[in-house]
């Protein structure tokens, strides 16, 4: 049964509620004033208000108010005259669920009955949506925990292979030993991808100035301290996927860099720049003060770096060329964002 709270300074219209209301299998508690109503609201619970305008020691908007106010969200309907259109207003705008024009004929009892059902209705319709809302969010914040625990152990792991590739490289032959370093830079730059992820308060974009910056930290101890390493990047986002392809391009650019361009050794300096040079496109730029190369000439080494670059700049959706400078080498690779 419902538990309606009927507030009316008119007995008589209330017994009358109370009566035909009573039929259909609603309970009606009356209260003829706002101290009293107040009382009923503060100690009871109610599946419904209905709200008169004039009462004695206030208004029905005052009683309205003050509910919403305090976090109170039971249906209400309000009841006000015929010639009382801006009440109605009023009440709408302070929080009311409908109101009925009050009158004392069968007709007021039926609007009031159907106001009541529609407006339980609606609200038991937002509690539905608020739970289900509810229920949604903690699915996805244990989905993104779960994946952020997936990325920390493949991080994790792939972290044990580089240490088992050193480990391998420590015992084999020159050419090999440089193979494997080659492997050991590349799984740390997908590495660094899903420890970006794990780390980061997204668990499906990375910042790429973090990122670049925490994979070439890793680089900068495996070049001689010789050449200089200058890293300048803006802090877009991308895709999981699309940062582990920049991820290998940096990788193979700058790996590239550090073997060929100082044959002789000596002092230079390598850079590395990510910029925005405009809204939605993303610019990556790698160069050394080296002794330069042909962009036509034969690849140096097995050309497995030059595939690689451009099987992700691909991957990329974007393009890589090798620009005309008077000195070292500098390669572009531009691609949307």
């Amino acid at each position: 049964m419902l538990h309606v709270l009927y507030v009316d300074d008119d007995p008589v219209l209330a017994r009358l509620v109370q009566k035909v209301l009573g039929r259909a299998g609603i309970e009606i508690a009356h209260a003829g004033d706002a101290a009293s109503a107040e009382a009923l609201i503060a100690g009871q619970r109610f599946d419904a208000l209905v709200l008169d305008h004039y009462l004695p020691g206030g208004t029905g908007l005052d009683i309205l108010r003050r509910l919403r106010a305090d976090g109170g969200r039971t249906p209400t309907i309000y009841v006000t005259g015929s010639s009382e259109a801006t009440v109605a207003i009023d009440a709408l705008k302070a929080g009311a669920d409908d109101y009925v024009i009050k009158s004392t004929g069968e007709d007021f009892t039926a609007l009031l009955r159907r106001a009541i059902d529609q407006a339980i209705a609606k609200a038991e319709l937002l509690a539905a949506k608020e739970r289900a809302d509810a229920e949604t969010r903690a699915a996805r914040e244990r989905a993104e925990m779960l994946l952020a625990e997936v990325h920390h152990r493949v991080a994790n792991s792939l972290s044990m292979v580089t240490s088992l590739l050193r480990l391998q490289a420590s015992a084999a032959s020159e050419e090999v030993r440089s193979a494997l370093a080659e492997a050991q830079t590349r799984i740390a730059a997908i590495s660094g991808v899903h420890r970006s992820l794990y780390l980061g308060d997204d668990v499906h974009t990375v910042v790429l100035d973090a990122y670049l910056h925490a994979m070439l930290q890793d680089f900068r101890k495996t070049i001689p301290e010789s050449i200089r390493l200058t890293i300048e990047a803006c802090p877009l986002k991308i895709s999981a996927d699309r940062a582990v392809s920049l991820g290998i391009v940096v990788s193979e650019l700058a790996t590239n860099a550090a073997k060929y361009a100082w044959p002789a050794g000596g002092e230079g300096e390598l850079r590395v720049e990510l910029t925005e040079p405009e809204p939605g496109l993303a610019r990556l730029v790698v160069s050394d003060d080296g002794i330069g190369s042909d962009p036509a000439g034969t690849a140096i080494g097995t050309g497995l770096g030059q595939k690689l670059i451009r099987a992700m700049a691909e991957r990329l959706e974007g393009s890589v060329a090798q620009l005309a400078v008077p000195k070292g080498t500098t390669v572009e690779v531009s691609f949307r964002v």
